[in-house]
């Protein structure tokens, strides 16, 4: 659920300052990042999508910030209001370093949004062959199904993912 709208009675201050962290956590600035927490600034500050600090460096590929957030508490499991999560995001994105991250830091390697769908999905449905094989390798359940009752393998056909479909048909043998 996303915070009430921005209301006149909040100091533009604050949420210029709000503005600045979202684009430094997309941006990769670690240290101003780090002043800022220090500062006061909540680990898991949202923005009007829902987006956590984490999930922006996340999907942006920002191994040292989200190093940083993930070692000041940030909450690796928190989906956004479209019900993606950071580890949903880099798998997508095939950032195998951000899926070690993001695990190494909590996030549970079949955790789902609202649709059931997981990372291991995300990475068939790409073709992202070496998320795939890290999700697995980490414990991730081929056999789970989204909302729809649809698997990896099944996503995978259905977005025609070469490679995850030979991997993942291999394992159902």
């Amino acid at each position: 659920m996303s915070p009430p709208p921005p209301s006149d009675d909040i100091d533009p201050r604050a949420l210029a300052a709000a503005r600045e962290a979202f684009n430094l956590a997309r941006q990769g600035n670690a240290d101003t990042l780090r002043q800022m927490l220090d500062a006061g600034l909540p680990v898991n500050l949202t923005n009007e999508d829902g987006n956590t600090l984490l999930m922006l460096a996340a999907y942006s590929g920002q191994a040292d910030v989200a190093k940083l957030l993930l070692s000041r508490g940030a909450d690796a499991t928190r989906a956004n209001d479209k019900g993606q999560t950071p580890l949903a995001g880099a798998a997508f994105k095939g950032d195998v370093r951000m899926v070690e991250l993001l695990l190494d830091g909590g996030a549970p390697v079949d955790g789902a949004g609202p649709d059931g769908r997981t990372a291991l999905m995300f990475a068939a449905m790409f073709d992202r062959i070496e998320v795939l094989e890290l999700l697995l390798s980490r414990g991730a359940d081929p056999e789970r199904q989204d909302a729809s009752g649809n698997t990896a393998l099944i996503a995978a056909v259905m977005m025609g993912a070469p490679r995850a479909v030979a991997r993942l048909d291999a394992l159902a043998k």
